[in-house]
């Protein structure tokens, strides 16, 4: 078996026409398109263009309030995820914006990566925020790589998430812990987070009546910080601060949360490193 049979990835989606063909794309040319899992919430939503090159399921939708449906989902996708390992020795699972990423000084591909022998029940990438500088970037362009149009970013505990199963597990709401679990962040892993890439796109989301109903507004008026964060800091050199976060993130936790890390404080933007800017 190549290594592509040997990874699986799971994500579900609703209300989105920006990010799912990106996933697939993405993730199909890293681990193989028939080893993508895709969930739509909802029998109304539009499937993605390229849903038929995947295992796309679509399901009914509940209607739950935010932290309801984290739970709802992480549960459900924990569960499918357990099955998976039948016939694959790692599985993913993360946001449909989500895209993990190997240090491209690395001699690996991703997949290759993943498949050592890393003796460990779960692993977590470095999360890196990604946003639109909202006086110095333009809004996004699809068909050319994310990463080639922008510069700058923060890094997140709430985005350095364990999205890498070796073995079945419990994710918490949100992918953001594993239950009963503790925590390690890899050296030369980062989990990029796009949901802020395109300001109009995030505005646009902000006025659906579905997301206002659900719980999301307050969630979207709190993410929105990032554009003010944005404009306000210095970015710092990307790897330098890197190093720094990874010792922080992997030892400080809050005494009622010691299998997530704590926030981190002061300064946490960064200018993204120009050997990233193909990759996504």
């Amino acid at each position: 078996m190549s290594s592509k049979g040997q990874i699986a990835v799971i994500s579900m989606v609703r209300n989105d026409t920006f990010f799912a063909d990106k996933w697939i794309s993405y993730y199909g040319s890293q681990f193989g398109y028939k080893n993508l899992y895709l969930f739509v919430d909802g029998l109304d939503q539009t499937l993605p263009q390229q849903a038929k090159k995947i295992n796309c399921s679509q399901i009914p939708h509940k209607k739950l309030k935010r932290a309801q449906g984290d739970r709802f989902r992480a549960r459900m996708i924990s569960s499918f995820a357990k099955t998976l390992f039948e016939n694959h020795k790692v599985v993913l699972a993360m946001d449909i914006d989500e895209f993990l990423i190997l240090d491209p000084k690395s001699d690996f591909s991703l997949s290759d990566y993943l498949l050592k022998d890393f003796k460990t029940d779960s692993l977590s990438a470095l999360g890196v925020d990604v946003g639109q500088h909202p006086e110095l970037e333009n809004s996004i362009d699809l068909d050319k790589p994310f990463l080639s149009q922008r510069s700058f970013a923060q890094v997140s505990d709430r985005y350095t998430k364990p999205v890498i199963a070796f073995k079945p597990i419990t994710w918490g709401s949100g992918f953001h812990r594993v239950k009963g679990k503790n925590y390690l962040i890899d050296p030369q892993l980062f989990l990029f987070h796009f949901g802020l890439i395109d300001l109009t796109t995030v505005l646009e989301k902000k006025k659906n009546e579905d997301v206002f109903k659900s719980g999301w507004k307050g969630h979207i008026d709190r993410r929105l910080q990032l554009y003010g964060a944005l404009q306000k800091e210095f970015p710092q050199a990307g790897d330098e601060f890197f190093e720094i976060a990874r010792k922080k993130l992997n030892t400080k936790r809050k005494w009622y949360a010691p299998n997530k890390p704590a926030s981190l404080k002061g300064n946490t933007i960064i200018k993204i490193p120009k050997r990233f800017y193909s990759l996504v």
